[in-house]
Protein backbone atom coordinates (compact mmCIF):
# COMPACT_ATOMS: atom_id res chain seq x y z
CA UNK A 1 0.00 0.00 0.00
CA UNK A 2 1.12 3.52 -0.78
CA UNK A 3 2.01 5.79 2.08
CA UNK A 4 -0.21 8.92 1.79
CA UNK A 5 2.40 11.07 3.50
CA UNK A 6 5.17 10.01 1.11
CA UNK A 7 2.94 10.53 -1.87
CA UNK A 8 2.02 14.02 -0.67
CA UNK A 9 5.67 14.87 -0.07
CA UNK A 10 6.60 13.70 -3.56
CA UNK A 11 3.87 15.78 -5.10
CA UNK A 12 4.98 18.89 -3.21
CA UNK A 13 8.61 18.46 -4.33
CA UNK A 14 7.52 17.90 -7.90
CA UNK A 15 5.35 21.01 -7.83
CA UNK A 16 8.20 23.02 -6.30
CA UNK A 17 10.64 21.81 -8.98
CA UNK A 18 8.22 22.68 -11.78
CA UNK A 19 7.66 26.09 -10.30
CA UNK A 20 11.35 26.82 -10.00
CA UNK A 21 11.93 25.64 -13.58
CA UNK A 22 9.15 27.91 -14.80
CA UNK A 23 10.47 30.94 -12.89
CA UNK A 24 14.08 30.25 -14.03
CA UNK A 25 12.98 29.87 -17.63
CA UNK A 26 11.09 33.17 -17.64
CA UNK A 27 13.14 35.37 -15.33
CA UNK A 28 16.64 33.62 -15.19
CA UNK A 29 16.60 34.09 -11.46
CA UNK A 30 18.71 30.98 -10.77
CA UNK A 31 21.70 31.85 -13.06
CA UNK A 32 23.78 32.99 -10.10
CA UNK A 33 23.03 29.84 -8.15
CA UNK A 34 23.84 27.74 -11.21
CA UNK A 35 27.21 29.49 -11.67
CA UNK A 36 28.00 28.99 -7.99
CA UNK A 37 27.20 25.29 -8.17
CA UNK A 38 29.16 24.91 -11.44
CA UNK A 39 32.24 26.55 -9.88
CA UNK A 40 31.99 24.37 -6.80
CA UNK A 41 31.63 21.18 -8.85
CA UNK A 42 34.44 22.02 -11.39
CA UNK A 43 37.37 20.69 -9.27
CA UNK A 44 35.48 17.47 -8.71
CA UNK A 45 34.84 17.14 -12.47
CA UNK A 46 38.52 17.82 -13.19
CA UNK A 47 39.59 15.22 -10.64
CA UNK A 48 37.23 12.65 -12.11
CA UNK A 49 38.46 13.33 -15.67
CA UNK A 50 42.16 13.45 -14.70
CA UNK A 51 42.94 9.71 -15.15
CA UNK A 52 41.44 9.68 -18.63
CA UNK A 53 43.28 12.89 -19.57
CA UNK A 54 46.60 11.56 -18.25
CA UNK A 55 46.08 8.30 -20.12
CA UNK A 56 45.32 10.17 -23.34
CA UNK A 57 48.34 12.45 -22.88
CA UNK A 58 50.71 9.52 -22.36
CA UNK A 59 49.22 7.64 -25.29
CA UNK A 60 49.60 10.62 -27.61
CA UNK A 61 53.17 11.37 -26.51
CA UNK A 62 54.24 7.75 -26.70
CA UNK A 63 52.72 7.51 -30.16
CA UNK A 64 54.51 10.71 -31.21
CA UNK A 65 57.78 9.42 -29.74
CA UNK A 66 57.48 6.12 -31.59
CA UNK A 67 56.64 8.01 -34.77
CA UNK A 68 59.64 10.30 -34.31
CA UNK A 69 61.95 7.36 -33.62
CA UNK A 70 60.70 5.58 -36.72
CA UNK A 71 61.06 8.73 -38.81
CA UNK A 72 64.57 9.31 -37.46
CA UNK A 73 65.50 5.74 -38.35
CA UNK A 74 64.20 6.24 -41.90
CA UNK A 75 66.06 9.54 -42.23
CA UNK A 76 69.25 7.98 -40.90
CA UNK A 77 69.01 5.13 -43.41
CA UNK A 78 68.36 7.62 -46.19
CA UNK A 79 71.34 9.71 -45.11
CA UNK A 80 73.60 6.65 -45.11
CA UNK A 81 72.34 5.73 -48.59
CA UNK A 82 72.87 9.27 -49.89
CA UNK A 83 76.36 9.41 -48.37
CA UNK A 84 77.23 6.14 -50.08
CA UNK A 85 75.89 7.47 -53.37
CA UNK A 86 77.86 10.70 -52.89
CA UNK A 87 81.05 8.76 -52.24
CA UNK A 88 80.42 6.70 -55.36
CA UNK A 89 79.84 9.84 -57.42
CA UNK A 90 83.00 11.40 -55.97
CA UNK A 91 84.96 8.28 -56.90
CA UNK A 92 83.51 8.29 -60.43
CA UNK A 93 84.30 11.99 -60.79
CA UNK A 94 87.91 11.43 -59.73
CA UNK A 95 88.20 8.47 -62.09
CA UNK A 96 86.77 10.53 -64.95
CA UNK A 97 89.33 13.27 -64.26
CA UNK A 98 92.16 10.74 -64.31
CA UNK A 99 90.93 9.15 -67.54
CA UNK A 100 90.43 12.57 -69.15
CA UNK A 101 93.96 13.54 -68.17
CA UNK A 102 95.30 10.26 -69.57
CA UNK A 103 93.44 10.76 -72.84
CA UNK A 104 94.71 14.31 -73.15
CA UNK A 105 98.23 13.05 -72.54
CA UNK A 106 97.68 10.30 -75.12
CA UNK A 107 96.70 12.84 -77.77
CA UNK A 108 99.91 14.77 -77.13
CA UNK A 109 102.05 11.61 -77.14
CA UNK A 110 103.90 10.92 -80.44
CA UNK A 111 103.52 7.16 -79.90
CA UNK A 112 100.44 5.00 -79.98
CA UNK A 113 99.23 4.19 -76.50
CA UNK A 114 97.03 1.65 -74.80
CA UNK A 115 95.33 2.54 -71.51
CA UNK A 116 95.31 -0.15 -68.83
CA UNK A 117 93.96 -0.40 -65.30
CA UNK A 118 95.65 -1.81 -62.20
CA UNK A 119 94.42 -5.18 -60.98
CA UNK A 120 96.85 -5.73 -58.11
CA UNK A 121 99.93 -4.26 -56.41
CA UNK A 122 102.84 -6.20 -54.94
CA UNK A 123 103.23 -4.91 -51.38
CA UNK A 124 106.77 -6.27 -50.97
CA UNK A 125 108.85 -3.20 -49.95
CA UNK A 126 111.79 -4.51 -51.99
CA UNK A 127 109.78 -5.31 -55.11
CA UNK A 128 107.61 -2.69 -56.78
CA UNK A 129 105.45 -4.58 -59.28
CA UNK A 130 101.91 -3.91 -60.53
CA UNK A 131 99.49 -6.21 -62.37
CA UNK A 132 97.62 -4.71 -65.34
CA UNK A 133 94.44 -5.82 -67.11
CA UNK A 134 96.09 -5.94 -70.55
CA UNK A 135 98.18 -8.79 -71.99
CA UNK A 136 99.50 -10.31 -75.20
CA UNK A 137 95.97 -10.49 -76.60
CA UNK A 138 95.91 -6.68 -76.48
CA UNK A 139 99.35 -6.28 -78.05
CA UNK A 140 101.37 -5.97 -74.83
CA UNK A 141 105.04 -6.97 -75.08
CA UNK A 142 107.90 -7.38 -72.62
CA UNK A 143 109.96 -4.17 -72.10
CA UNK A 144 107.08 -1.98 -73.29
CA UNK A 145 107.27 1.44 -71.53
CA UNK A 146 104.57 2.37 -69.01
CA UNK A 147 103.75 6.01 -68.24
CA UNK A 148 100.94 8.13 -66.81
CA UNK A 149 99.92 11.77 -67.31
CA UNK A 150 102.78 12.94 -65.06
CA UNK A 151 105.76 10.88 -66.17
CA UNK A 152 107.42 7.49 -66.55
CA UNK A 153 106.14 4.67 -64.34
CA UNK A 154 108.15 1.65 -65.44
CA UNK A 155 108.13 -1.10 -68.06
CA UNK A 156 106.50 -4.44 -68.74
CA UNK A 157 108.53 -7.33 -67.33
CA UNK A 158 106.08 -10.19 -68.06
CA UNK A 159 103.23 -10.38 -70.55
CA UNK A 160 100.60 -13.11 -70.16
CA UNK A 161 97.62 -13.71 -72.42
CA UNK A 162 95.15 -11.38 -70.66
CA UNK A 163 97.30 -9.62 -68.04
CA UNK A 164 100.80 -8.25 -67.70
CA UNK A 165 103.20 -7.32 -64.90
CA UNK A 166 105.11 -4.05 -64.86
CA UNK A 167 108.17 -3.17 -62.78
CA UNK A 168 108.19 0.39 -61.43
CA UNK A 169 111.17 2.72 -61.78
CA UNK A 170 111.51 2.74 -57.96
CA UNK A 171 112.10 -1.02 -57.80
CA UNK A 172 115.63 -1.68 -56.47
CA UNK A 173 116.29 -3.90 -59.50
CA UNK A 174 115.33 -1.26 -62.06
CA UNK A 175 117.61 1.29 -63.75
CA UNK A 176 116.38 3.84 -66.28
CA UNK A 177 118.67 5.76 -68.69
CA UNK A 178 117.96 9.46 -68.13
CA UNK A 179 119.52 12.86 -68.67
CA UNK A 180 119.32 16.17 -66.87
CA UNK A 181 117.19 18.35 -69.07
CA UNK A 182 119.04 21.60 -68.30
CA UNK A 183 122.59 20.39 -68.95
CA UNK A 184 122.17 17.17 -70.94
CA UNK A 185 124.20 15.11 -68.43
CA UNK A 186 123.40 11.41 -68.87
CA UNK A 187 123.21 8.81 -66.13
CA UNK A 188 120.93 6.14 -64.69
CA UNK A 189 117.97 6.60 -62.35
CA UNK A 190 118.04 3.58 -60.06
CA UNK A 191 115.19 2.48 -57.83
CA UNK A 192 115.68 2.64 -54.09
CA UNK A 193 112.60 0.77 -52.85
CA UNK A 194 111.05 4.12 -51.91
CA UNK A 195 108.15 5.38 -54.04
CA UNK A 196 109.39 8.95 -53.52
CA UNK A 197 113.10 8.52 -54.29
CA UNK A 198 115.43 7.66 -57.16
CA UNK A 199 119.22 7.39 -56.96
CA UNK A 200 121.43 9.02 -59.62
CA UNK A 201 124.90 7.41 -59.44
CA UNK A 202 128.14 8.12 -61.30
CA UNK A 203 127.77 11.90 -61.66
CA UNK A 204 131.15 13.54 -60.92
CA UNK A 205 131.42 16.26 -58.29
CA UNK A 206 132.57 18.67 -60.98
CA UNK A 207 129.31 18.48 -62.96
CA UNK A 208 126.72 21.27 -62.88
CA UNK A 209 123.80 19.71 -61.02
CA UNK A 210 121.24 21.66 -59.00
CA UNK A 211 118.21 20.87 -56.87
CA UNK A 212 115.11 21.34 -59.02
CA UNK A 213 116.70 20.12 -62.28
CA UNK A 214 114.27 18.09 -64.37
CA UNK A 215 115.05 14.55 -65.47
CA UNK A 216 113.88 13.08 -68.78
CA UNK A 217 114.46 9.80 -70.58
CA UNK A 218 117.63 9.87 -72.69
CA UNK A 219 116.44 7.35 -75.28
CA UNK A 220 119.54 5.20 -74.77
CA UNK A 221 118.97 1.47 -74.55
CA UNK A 222 116.15 1.53 -77.09
CA UNK A 223 113.33 0.86 -74.63
CA UNK A 224 112.08 4.30 -73.62
CA UNK A 225 111.58 7.04 -76.20
CA UNK A 226 113.61 10.16 -75.61
CA UNK A 227 112.26 13.17 -73.72
CA UNK A 228 109.66 11.67 -71.39
CA UNK A 229 109.62 13.29 -67.91
CA UNK A 230 110.96 11.12 -65.11
CA UNK A 231 111.50 13.22 -61.99
CA UNK A 232 113.05 16.23 -60.29
CA UNK A 233 116.34 16.38 -58.39
CA UNK A 234 115.68 16.90 -54.68
CA UNK A 235 119.13 16.55 -53.07
CA UNK A 236 122.73 17.09 -54.20
CA UNK A 237 125.63 16.25 -51.87
CA UNK A 238 129.24 16.64 -52.99
CA UNK A 239 131.56 14.25 -51.15
CA UNK A 240 135.24 15.33 -51.25
CA UNK A 241 136.25 11.77 -50.40
CA UNK A 242 134.42 10.33 -53.40
CA UNK A 243 134.71 11.18 -57.11
CA UNK A 244 130.92 11.09 -57.48
CA UNK A 245 128.21 13.23 -55.94
CA UNK A 246 125.30 11.77 -54.00
CA UNK A 247 122.19 12.82 -55.91
CA UNK A 248 118.59 11.79 -55.35
CA UNK A 249 115.43 12.68 -57.26
CA UNK A 250 111.68 12.37 -56.79
CA UNK A 251 109.59 10.68 -59.51
CA UNK A 252 106.96 12.83 -61.15
CA UNK A 253 104.53 9.92 -61.47
CA UNK A 254 102.47 9.23 -58.34
CA UNK A 255 103.60 5.63 -58.12
CA UNK A 256 101.82 4.85 -54.86
CA UNK A 257 98.45 6.17 -56.08
CA UNK A 258 98.19 5.22 -59.75
CA UNK A 259 94.96 3.62 -60.96
CA UNK A 260 95.32 3.79 -64.74
CA UNK A 261 98.46 3.79 -66.92
CA UNK A 262 99.44 4.18 -70.55
CA UNK A 263 101.60 1.70 -72.43
CA UNK A 264 103.68 3.15 -75.29
CA UNK A 265 104.03 1.46 -78.65
CA UNK A 266 106.64 2.44 -81.24
CA UNK A 267 106.51 1.76 -84.95
CA UNK A 268 108.19 -1.39 -86.23
CA UNK A 269 110.75 0.67 -88.14
CA UNK A 270 111.74 2.63 -85.06
CA UNK A 271 109.73 5.72 -85.98
CA UNK A 272 106.75 7.06 -84.11
CA UNK A 273 103.27 6.22 -85.30
CA UNK A 274 100.26 8.51 -85.29
CA UNK A 275 98.58 9.06 -81.93
CA UNK A 276 95.58 6.75 -81.76
CA UNK A 277 94.70 6.30 -78.09
CA UNK A 278 92.83 3.13 -77.29
CA UNK A 279 90.47 3.29 -74.30
CA UNK A 280 89.86 0.31 -72.01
Amino acid sequence: MLNPTATLRLGLWAALAMGMMTVDHRYHSLDGLRDLLSTAVYPLQTLIQAPAAVRAWFGENLANRDSLLEENARLREKQIFLNAQLQKLTTLEAENRRLRSLLESAVNTPERVLIAELLAVDFDPYRHHILLNRGRQHGIEVSQPVIDQHGVIGQIMRADLLTSTAILITDPNHALPIQINRTGIRTLARGTGNFQELDLPHIPNSEDVKVGDDLVTSGLGGRFPRGYPVGTITKVEFDPGSPFARITAKPLAQLDRIREVMLLENGTDGTAVAPTPVTP
